[in-house]
């Protein structure tokens, strides 16, 4: 893999600590209950661009979430499943998504000073600063 420059985004922590891994991307909202498998970390809503694909030990890069309440329980499971990602990076903060995020236990930003779903594709790696809000991205070759 050839890798190019470092790209840094400088956002908002909201869950702290410090993970990296490679990023599966979504222009779509993530959705909760009903529309993932938490005990294998799989999307499986019917027409979710990333249906049967796994959130697993990936940087989740997203808008943001949908569906009820229900989201965090969802998320909560996959973390004691061990399916959880290893990192969140999103544009839309809800009280879903944070809990989410606080749930799972992982480093999590969002209001990044650019678009990071305009900067980073599935494959990418990326590193999560949750304490200081910084995204470091490394484009794939």
């Amino acid at each position: 893999m050839r890798v190019s420059a470092t790209i840094v985004l400088r956002g908002r922590g909201v869950v702290g600590g410090r993970a990296e891994g490679e990023a599966l991307v979504t222009r779509e909202t993530i959705p909760g209950w009903g529309g993932v498998n938490p005990q294998q970390g799989v999307i499986t809503e019917t027409h979710h661009e990333l249906r049967g694909q796994s959130f697993k030990d990936k940087v989740l890069v997203f808008r943001g979430a949908k569906g009820s309440s229900g989201w965090s329980a969802m998320y909560h499971t996959a973390r004691l499943a061990g399916a959880a990602p290893k990192a969140l990076i999103f544009n839309e903060m809800t009280t879903k998504v944070a809990l989410g995020a606080v749930v799972m236990r992982v480093p999590s930003v969002t209001d990044l000073d650019r678009d990071p779903l305009d900067l980073i594709e599935t494959g990418d790696w990326v590193m999560v600063d949750g304490d200081l809000g910084i995204v470091e991205i490394q484009k794939r070759g």
